[in-house]
């Protein structure tokens, strides 16, 4: 009987592909484009809400 730990290591073995990196590569890149369109579009008000509530929080 094997347990679950060398099961574990007999599947995790058995698979040829550790990951799929051009996937995470894409994911990434669409993410890193994503805010920066957002902050493009939005920026000016993002840094206002910000600001306000710096200054909420300091009690400035």
């Amino acid at each position: 009987m094997r347990s679950w730990s060398n099961e574990l290591r007999r599947r995790l073995r058995a698979e040829g592909d550790r990951g799929d990196v051009p996937g995470w590569v894409l994911v990434t890149l669409m993410t890193a484009g994503l805010v920066v369109l957002i902050w493009a579009l939005a920026g000016e008000a993002l840094t206002q809400v910000f600001n306000t509530a710096m200054e909420r929080v300091l009690g400035a």
